[in-house]
């Protein structure tokens, strides 16, 4: 609208001028200027123009360059691409002067909410939405699934017997055998009753009408009383030789009888097909998710929720090594080198043809709004120049004329 008003304002000077250029020389000046500043200022309207469409719609000669050019536009755009940036060497050696790894710290490690501030309270936000957008039951039954058929593919035989020998070669068995004897001997305090229940109806006649029932009961249970408590003192019991002698015998036939294998695989399948399995996880797993959108929804003081907190510690340590150790800087920038290289050397090409085709895709009108869109202002500011500078060229001229 300015260049355009300062066009039509040359225009009606030129003619107020011309009316008055025979009363004073000064007006002959004035009209020199706003005669060339119309040629100027039109013949920028019409380079403008041209560039980008047909000046008043007339389909004169090389006029709407751009929207008739658009292919060849695309073409050479995607070469520049090529040669200025995804080049192998190009890429190479403006990231060799380049500390990725620095910037990348200082950003996570901002103290201020950084980077690491940003990334937690996006990832602990998407998170929450994407649970709560899900179907809770739906998505239980297909994590239950997944874990199904993952669990029907692994044979667990052979994996228990491994962990029983490794815990017992770690000695990590004994406080099992503790746990155990202890165990037993609380059981056996809490059924007394049963027991001498058992032993007296077990007694014949004799020994109840003599009341040596009571008697053998008391001895039966005051020597395992006795027994797990010597059990539980000496660590070298034979008892818990035994014990140990058992599990040794069980880790190695869970790893080479083939009919055990076969009764712990026949064990496994029926407790993950059996319905109280399924309906017990998936009260897990609505356990799980609500504890888990509460605490990403927990107020805490980053963004983010709890776990929100935690993950921006993590980040926040992870920038400082980044920022802070030379070592780990140059491995990490000697891993984004030679990736981003193999990136430009692989999928160069594709990238450059994906920028023509997406541009020979786009119709002149969508070329034309776009590239006018991205320059902006600046073809105004060429009308105004081209207004001012023709002005101040045809004075020139008048005052050369007007001295020769």
């Amino acid at each position: 609208m300015f260049a355009t008003g300062m066009l039509v304002a040359m225009g009606v000077l030129f003619f107020v001028t011309r009316h008055f250029a025979g009363t004073h020389p000064a007006w002959g000046y004035l009209l020199a200027f706003t005669e060339a500043a119309m040629v100027g200022g039109l013949a920028d309207w019409f380079a403008v123009t041209a560039l980008f469409r047909h000046p008043l719609g007339i389909p004169i000669p090389h006029t709407a360059i751009i929207p008739e050019n658009k292919d060849r536009i695309a073409d050479t755009m995607a070469a520049f691409l090529q040669e200025n940036f995804l080049t192998p060497q190009v890429v190479a050696r403006r990231l060799h002067a380049t500390n990725i790894a620095a910037a990348a710290g200082g950003w996570l490690a901002d103290p201020r909410g950084g980077g690491g501030g940003r990334i937690r309270a996006g990832a602990a936000e998407l998170l929450a939405q994407v649970l709560e957008s899900l179907d809770p039951d739906r998505l239980g039954v297909q994590v239950r699934g997944g874990l199904v058929r993952q669990l029907g593919k692994l044979e667990i035989a052979p994996l228990l017997g491994g962990l029983v020998e490794t815990a017992i070669a770690d000695r990590r068995h004994l406080p099992v055998i503790d746990s155990l004897v202890r165990w037993t001997g609380l059981t056996l305090e809490d059924n007394e009753a049963l027991i001498r229940d058992l032993i007296h109806r077990r007694a014949n006649a004799v020994l109840r009408w003599t009341g040596l029932d009571e008697t053998l009961a008391n001895s039966v249970l005051d020597g395992l009383y006795k027994l797990l408590a010597e059990v539980i003192v000496d660590p070298d019991h034979p008892l818990r030789a035994k014990i140990e002698e058992g599990l040794a015998k069980l880790a190695a036939d869970l790893k080479s009888d083939p009919e055990l294998r076969a009764r712990v695989e026949r064990m496994k399948d029926e407790l993950l097909a059996n319905p109280a399995v399924s309906k017990w996880w998936q009260g897990v797993w609505e356990r799980l998710r609500t504890g888990l959108l509460k605490r990403l929804r927990a107020p805490a003081p980053e963004a983010g929720g709890q776990i929100g907190g935690q993950l921006g510690e993590a980040l926040a340590e992870l920038g400082a090594t980044l920022r802070d150790d030379p070592r780990m800087q140059a491995q990490v920038n000697r891993f984004a080198r030679r990736t981003l290289v193999g990136i430009a050397t692989r999928y160069g090409d594709q990238i450059v043809r994906l920028v023509s085709e997406t541009v020979k895709r786009w119709d002149a009108k969508t070329v034309t709004e776009r590239i006018e869109g991205a320059v902006g202002r600046d073809l105004q500011f060429i009308r105004i120049n081209g207004t001012l500078v023709g002005g101040l060229v045809g004075v020139i001229i008048h005052v050369i004329t007007s001295l020769t």
